[in-house]
């Protein structure tokens, strides 16, 4: 990915662009409130393997246009299919596959939401590696109300981030979180200003691109791969996966510039 913008067509529900290190995608079913679809996942996948094979990629945006951020699964797709067992669950495998490979991507992943983040849009935050929240967005998983399950993750994400009894009381309750008490229960790691959700995660992403790539995918997969196995299972991995890292020109030029008293300039990788 060079520091020229690469905008990618062949979309219909989501924009793709990449400049300077930052692969951008942005949800785009406004009037649908970006719920998410059949159509939406393919896109989301068609743009991770987009992501995947440029190795100029360093870190990802997941924002979206229109008043909110995703109001969840697209309800005429889940009126149409949930009655027939088979389709459903071609469904909701796409649905798990896609936001799977979301969260496997070998760099941080930035979300933003804005509005609301509803059930799915809840789900779609919980695969992101940071999230920034607008202060007057809402947070939630409605499913209770209505007599549903939450079925694109969040039974499983949820509990891992926030704890067994705060996810049952979001799950059970089906209620909302401001952005503030999201941010106290560890759903987001921060809250922006109203109406600069955008302008944050794109500083966020800046700041990431700007830093050292072999060191940031090192600490994605070490976090990430570590909460799958036991303690001493993770220890090695560590020592392990960061004396890879310590083998980087990453890691040469951070030494040097600590030793020289300057601020590092890491290069980006060769494509």
């Amino acid at each position: 990915m060079s520091s020229s913008t690469t905008v990618s067509g062949g979309f219909s529900n989501i924009q793709f662009s990449a400049a300077g290190g930052v692969a951008r995608i942005v949800l785009d079913r406004p009037q649908q409130l970006n719920a998410i679809s059949p159509g939406l996942l393919e896109d989301l996948d068609a743009a991770c393997a987009a992501v995947e094979a440029d190795a100029g990629a360093r870190v990802v945006t997941l924002t979206a246009t229109g008043r909110v951020f995703c109001a969840g699964a697209d309800l005429k797709v889940v009126q149409e299919t949930s009655p027939d067992p088979v389709r459903w669950e071609a469904f909701i495998r796409l649905w798990h596959r896609v936001f799977n490979r979301i969260e496997a991507l070998p760099v941080p992943v930035i979300a933003g939401i804005h509005g609301l983040a509803l059930a799915g849009g809840l789900e779609l935050a919980l695969v992101a590696d940071l999230v920034v929240m607008d202060a007057d967005a809402r947070i939630g998983d409605q499913h209770a109300n209505f007599g549903l399950v939450a079925g694109g993750g969040g039974s499983q994400r949820l509990p891992r981030l926030i704890g067994a009894r705060r996810a049952k009381e979001l799950m059970l309750l089906g209620g909302w979180l401001t952005a503030e008490q999201a941010l106290g229960w560890g759903l987001v790691n921060r809250v922006a200003p109203a109406g600069t959700v955008a302008q944050v995660v794109q500083e966020l992403a800046g700041q990431l691109a700007g830093g050292s790539d072999s060191a940031n995918r090192t600490v994605k997969a070490l976090v990430d791969r570590g909460l799958d196995g036991d303690l001493a299972t993770g220890l090695e991995m560590e020592i392990l996966l960061v004396g890879e890292h310590m083998q980087s020109a990453d890691a040469r030029e951070g030494l040097a510039a600590f030793v020289e008293k300057r601020r590092p300039v890491f290069r980006p990788p060769a494509p």
